[in-house]
């Protein structure tokens, strides 16, 4: 990952957006419906027997002879869960689609980190070990390093991996891959759709990030070829001409407008992150509906 000093200062400038108010019993920068000690003002009630007497408006007292306390919006900690796919289709392409994914992971991170939300990262063909990250922005020395060592081999199941996050409150799930996989593809299935109903019912702003090389978005392969697949080693031999490119363009078209459509439904986040588009656009200028300032 090469990510320098200016590219982190003008992520400190981003905080993402929250689907659903927070509510996790933690103290960070985030509003919580609860209502708790901090400075912001949230609204008067009547005083009822223990509360704290520091919070007696005693003007209002005054004014009404009533007792009333004031209460304030509680700031919470928000958990950000990122899950990145490292099945051995990711480490493909002349830029890997694995090294746009750690960049990506890495910068979502900070941006949660650097607000004070608890970050908690996954690899989907390990989620029984995630590499957990609180306490701002000083943890990205060991996330940086926990993402160096992901090792993108064999396959995942993200379904099942999605299925093993354990949600227990409001936050931010953003998953990382290429989602080339046949419960994906294939139309009869409904994959997505549980995911995205699972992820609502969990209460998470849920975001997409479709990381593709820029060689399977725009095919310039021609003649006789073997196509190995990278995690079950299956081979083809298919001849590339002109047809051939327009039928696979075709497919790869009605596969991504599915996938967009059904998270739009859901109200899910989803946005194709190519490995030749320059990283600072991807951040700053196609994911900018992502954040909330």
């Amino acid at each position: 990952m090469i990510l320098d000093a200016a590219f982190f200062d003008r992520l400190s400038q981003l905080r993402l957006v929250m689907g659903h108010r927070t509510s996790m019993n933690l103290t960070g920068n985030r509003k919580s419906v609860q209502k708790g000690s901090s400075m912001e003002f949230s609204d008067f009630r009547e005083y009822m027997p223990g509360d704290d007497i520091r919070r007696i408006d005693w003007n209002a007292y005054g004014r009404l002879d009533r007792l009333y306390v004031k209460e304030y919006m509680e700031e919470k900690e928000a958990v950000v869960s990122i899950l990145v796919d490292t099945s051995a289709s990711m480490d493909y392409g002349e830029k890997k689609k694995s090294e746009l994914a750690c960049m990506l992971a890495a910068a979502f991170s900070y941006m949660g980190l650097n607000n004070m939300d608890r970050v908690i990262l996954y690899d989907m063909g390990s989620m029984q070990q995630p590499f957990a990250a609180g306490g701002g922005k000083r943890a990205l020395p060991r996330l940086a390093d926990w993402l160096k060592q992901r090792s993108f081999e064999g396959t995942v199941d993200i379904e099942k991996a999605v299925g093993m996050l354990p949600l227990k409150g409001p936050g931010v799930t953003i998953l990382i891959s290429d989602f080339l996989q046949e419960a994906f593809l294939d139309k009869e299935q409904e994959t997505l759709e549980k995911l995205l109903r699972l992820l609502d019912y969990k209460k998470q702003k849920t975001v997409f990030l479709h990381v593709l090389a820029g060689e399977e978005l725009s095919v310039e392969l021609t003649g006789t070829r073997n196509l190995i697949d990278m995690e079950d080693r299956s081979t083809l031999r298919l001849t590339l001409d002109a047809g051939s490119i327009r039928t696979y363009e075709r497919a790869l078209h009605e596969f991504l407008e599915q996938m967009r459509r059904k998270c739009a439904r859901a109200g899910a986040f989803y946005e194709i992150c190519s490995t030749k588009t320059d990283i600072y656009q991807l951040i700053f200028e196609n994911l900018r509906m992502l954040y909330d300032i």
